[in-house]
């Protein structure tokens, strides 16, 4: 049995200063460990804040987000920090590789937080994405060697290296030209169904939106699936 997300009425407000700003209103979901969902809605529709709170970043104003049973948002400050880097990968629109270091080096930051990991497995692991991605000749090179297509792929393999049970993609083809959306939108699909992750896209991109079996719309903060 693997990994279940389940959002129960969660709404997320902002304190706007003179008026708070109610960004989520009672959304539900629940995801199943191998399934890929993809949430569609217009800017300012409270996409990437969903994302945050299903990650761990934010947590909900009211309603629980669980995982395995677990809301990660009741946790101690160290044990939410290390269920984000165990548990789930991020990949958003722009790659934010570290300049000074080599494309080895970026897919291993997230194996660097805990001391005590096995570094030579991850070591192991990094090198086996990357040449999984098509960049396995490139380990020594600086992002700024890289196009945008390869850099967003190192991303996706950065999010992998911990082998996390939830991979969660805000935008990922956004800055991309087709072809290269194209490329990293199909190693999403295949590295998601051979890690049975579940898989959870904010995208505008009804290209890639038409390829997930399921879609929810978020509209003035409300989910509805399409």
């Amino acid at each position: 049995m693997g990994t279940r997300l389940r959002l129960v009425d969660v709404s997320k407000t902002f304190d706007g200063g003179a008026a708070a700003v109610e960004v989520l209103r009672n959304v539900s979901l629940a995801v199943e460990a191998g399934e890929s969902l993809v949430v569609t809605g217009p800017s300012g529709s409270g996409k990437s804040t969903l994302l945050h709170l299903v990650g761990g970043l934010e947590p909900p104003t009211s309603g629980t987000v669980e995982i395995d049973g677990r809301e990660p948002h009741r946790l101690p400050e160290r044990e939410l920090a290390r269920f984000r880097n165990r548990t789930v990968g991020f990949v958003f629109q722009d790659s934010h590789l570290l300049p000074q270091y080599s494309l080895l080096e970026n897919v291993l930051v997230p194996t660097w937080a805990f001391p005590g990991d096995d570094r030579r497995a991850g070591v192991e692991r990094a090198r086996r994405l990357l040449d999984r991605v098509g960049l396995g000749h490139r380990l020594e090179h600086r992002p700024g060697e890289l196009s945008g297509g390869e850099r967003q792929r190192a991303a996706v393999a950065r999010a992998l290296v911990n082998q996390p049970s939830l991979l969660l993609c805000d935008e990922p083809t956004g800055s991309l030209d087709g072809a290269s959306a194209t490329v990293v939108a199909d190693l999403l699909f295949d590295l998601h169904a051979e890690a049975r992750t579940i898989l959870l896209v904010v995208t505008h991109s009804l290209d890639l939106a038409a390829r997930f079996g399921r879609r929810v719309e978020l509209r003035d903060g409300r989910c509805s699936e399409r």
